[in-house]
């Protein structure tokens, strides 16, 4: 009987004995050409829910931090001088 169902299948395959085809699933999984949901599902893509207005939230109060940041450095660039010079007048005994 093994001979008889590896004659069947051709040389090298194994017999399928669930029916089931690989090759035709993956074949049904394509893209269709018509979704009946599309326009059901549209909303979530548009409007306040487009990908920039779902992330433009996310981190809020960003943008006013990076400025304060930027005036902070920039005030103590000009403002806060340090006054000791570490690289002159030294002694090898002053650390």
């Amino acid at each position: 009987m093994h001979r008889i169902l590896r004659s069947q299948y051709g040389h090298g395959q194994k017999p399928n004995i669930t029916g089931f085809d690989p090759r035709k699933f993956v074949e049904a999984t394509g893209q269709p050409r018509y979704d009946p949901w599309e326009r059901a599902e549209a909303w979530r893509y548009t409007g306040k829910f487009s990908r920039f207005n779902r992330f433009k939230g996310a981190l809020p109060g960003f943008g006013t931090a990076v400025v304060a940041f930027a005036v902070y450095l920039g005030y103590e660039q000009l403002f806060l001088k340090d006054e000791h010079h570490h690289a002159e007048g030294h002694g090898e005994d002053h650390h």
